[in-house]
C-alpha cells in the first residue's frame, strides 16, 4: 500500500482512502446534477380560455384570476377554435387589413388573430369582430402586462 504524508502535520493516508474520499465527491456532484437535470424547476402558466358561446375570457395565472367579456368574430368571420400559444405581441399595433385600426395591446396567437383591445366596448359580449377577440382597452392591458412576464408558459384555448 502507498502512503502520502503530509509531513507539517504527521497525517498520511493511503491510496485507497484518497480514491474513496473522490468517489465520495463524485457521487455527491453527480445526485446534485442528477436533482437539477430531473426535476424541473417550478415554471408559471398562464391559461386564456375564450368561450364564444358566452362572448367571455377567463385568466387563470399566477397573478390572479380574471374573466371579462369579449367580442369575437361577427357573422361572415372566424374566431378560430382550438389551442394556441403566443407567437407576437405588440404594445400598439395598427391593421394594416381594416384602415390602420388601433390594436392596443395586441397578443398575437393564429397569423393575423390576435387579443387586443378595443374602443368599441359597447359591443363587448357579442360577436362584433373580424375574427380578433376584442378586449376592454383596461383588460388587454392588464392581459399584456400577465402574457408579458409568462409568454412561453402561455396556453391560449379558444372553445365553441
Amino acid at each position: 500500500e502507498i502512503y502520502q504524508c503530509d509531513w507539517s502535520s504527521d497525517v498520511c493516508s493511503s491510496d485507497l482512502e484518497m480514491n474513496n474520499t473522490i468517489v465520495t465527491i463524485t457521487f455527491v456532484f453527480l445526485m446534485i446534477v442528477s436533482f437539477f437535470a430531473f426535476c424541473p424547476l417550478a415554471r408559471a402558466e398562464t391559461n386564456i380560455t375564450i368561450d364564444k358561446s358566452q362572448q367571455t375570457m377567463r385568466v387563470d395565472s399566477d397573478q390572479g384570476t380574471y374573466e371579462w367579456p369579449v367580442s369575437t368574430a361577427r357573422r361572415g368571420f372566424t374566431t378560430p377554435t382550438g389551442t394556441f400559444h403566443v407567437q407576437t405581441m405588440e404594445k400598439m399595433h395598427h391593421s394594416r387589413l381594416y384602415d390602420w385600426s388601433p390594436m392596443p395591446s395586441s397578443i398575437f396567437f393564429n397569423g393575423n388573430i390576435a387579443i387586443h383591445g378595443t374602443p368599441h366596448t359597447s359591443n363587448l359580449g357579442r360577436p362584433a369582430s373580424h375574427g380578433c377577440v376584442r378586449l376592454h382597452p383596461t383588460n388587454a392591458a392588464t392581459l399584456y402586462g400577465i402574457v408579458s412576464k409568462d409568454r412561453s408558459g402561455t396556453t391560449i384555448r379558444v372553445i365553441e
